[in-house]
């Protein structure tokens, strides 16, 4: 299926608990979501592949539908980016596709590493 980047904006809006604190910038052709200054989403013509630790990673590709964010067929598959089966995106699977999106949100607002000196 071919999506709308601005369009899937919309469903993500809707979901997080708190839509004040993420915000979109356009990206390569399509549109990042970001919490806390870190992207978590990205929503591109392929849909909406949301970022995730491991454990979350495989539990999300458990769903049907779900798989990993590949942007064209030859490229490799994402390690942390799942696409988020379309079924999500309707108006009466929006209280699920909040929980995705808040791990996601978790994920990334996780301190990073610290920076090595040289």
């Amino acid at each position: 299926m071919n999506h709308d980047p601005k369009k899937l904006q919309a469903p993500v809006m809707c979901a997080v608990p708190d839509p004040n604190a993420i915000h979109f910038r356009p990206m390569f052709g399509g549109v990042m979501a970001y919490a806390n200054g870190k992207p978590f989403a990205s929503l591109s013509n392929v849909g909406l592949a949301i970022k995730l630790d491991a454990a979350h990673y495989a539990a999300l590709l458990q769903e049907r539908g779900a798989r990993p964010l590949q942007y064209e067929p030859s490229s490799p598959p994402s390690k942390q980016y799942v696409l988020v089966p379309d079924a999500l995106l309707n108006d009466s699977e929006r209280e699920r596709l909040g929980v995705w999106l808040a791990h996601a949100i978790r994920y990334v607002s996780q301190p990073g590493k610290p920076k090595r000196k040289r």
